[in-house]
């Protein structure tokens, strides 16, 4: 099931007995968590009868004992279980007995953060995918990124010119939760009927600095090193953080590896295939490899090596410059 048929469905009161909610995107999965609770408990339940459970921090009998108590008197319930992966194999079968047969005034939503998404080809996944109505939670597309923040803005009657719109939705790179933060920001910078432009976001997105540090990838792969070196010096001085820088870069390389091989990009950066396609020609598909394999490696070293971070980032920037053909 997608977030598009978990919506509609559930807006049209048809609602599932257990609920499996997984992905990359957690703030996308506490807001159906929320939507599927509105709906299903009418009225003022939802102050009483909506439990959420902590799976790392519960024990299994406590949470099969929190099960065990039905709805009374007709009344609606919603359990939401966070990190259900958490518990072991027998656990679970546990959990599942007790569900069964389901009780049609009950509705749980089992859920297993961003950070500890299990593989879809382990047995856990497996088992509960069999068990429940698996939702699976990605980053917005860029046209989903695109129709929220218009939809937003037009509420409060305003636009944004087509270059903020665009610097908008690259910041947030399909983060939902960003983009609410970043939508809100700007709302309450702007009077209705005004346009936001690229200097109203510039000025006020927090994440305008992964904007400089996605211009920082850019250039090096243009080669330029005063430039590259000047940039990298400034970031560390506003507070980026080296592993962040790194995380980015290794994004940008990873887009370049994938271009360049063919394959598809993330939902939300395949608006930028033409841009990557253009930068991926300076390379060969195994100098890219190379360079991924380099920036991890330096990944690494700054974990663990007593070496000033600067340092590692310039010797990597400086090779990566070195592997172009």
């Amino acid at each position: 099931m997608t977030p598009q048929q978990l919506l509609q469905t559930v807006s049209s009161g048809q609602f599932q007995p257990v609920y499996y909610f997984f992905g990359s995107e957690d703030y996308r999965m506490k807001e159906a968590e929320r939507y599927v609770a509105q709906r299903f408990l009418p009225n003022r339940q939802i102050e009483v009868n909506f439990a959420r459970i902590d799976g790392r921090k519960t024990k299994c009998n406590d949470l099969i004992a929190e099960l065990s108590v039905y709805p009374m008197l007709g009344e609606h319930q919603v359990i939401a279980v966070s990190d259900f992966q958490s518990y072991k194999p027998k656990e679970v079968e546990q959990v599942f007995r007790l569900l069964d047969p389901p009780d049609p005034n009950r509705v749980v939503i089992l859920s297993t953060p961003s950070a500890r998404t299990p593989k879809k080809t382990s047995a856990f996944f497996k088992k509960i995918d069999g068990l429940t109505a698996a939702v699976e939670f990605g980053k917005l597309t860029r046209s989903e990124a695109v129709r929220t923040i218009n939809g937003k803005l037009a509420k409060v009657g305003l636009q944004a010119e087509p270059a903020a719109l665009n610097l908008l939705v690259e910041l947030t790179a399909g983060n939902r939760g960003g983009l609410e933060v970043e939508i809100g920001k700007l709302v309450n910078y702007k009077e209705s009927g005004e346009t936001i432009t690229v200097g109203d976001v510039e000025s006020i997105a927090a994440g305008f600095q992964v904007y400089s540090v996605f211009q920082l990838a850019e250039d090096v792969v243009s080669g330029d090193r005063v430039k590259v070196l000047a940039v990298i010096r400034r970031l560390l001085a506003e507070g980026n953080n080296a592993t962040g820088l790194l995380f980015f870069l290794g994004q940008h390389f990873i887009s370049l590896y994938l271009v360049k091989g063919g394959k598809p990009l993330e939902p939300y950066r395949r608006w930028l295939a033409g841009r990557f396609r253009e930068q991926a020609g300076k390379y060969q598909i195994e100098q890219l490899e190379l360079i991924i394999t380099e920036i991890a490696a330096t990944d690494s070293a700054l974990r663990r090596e007593k070496v000033k971070p600067q340092i590692l980032l310039e010797q990597l920037v400086l090779r990566v410059m070195d592997a172009q053909s």
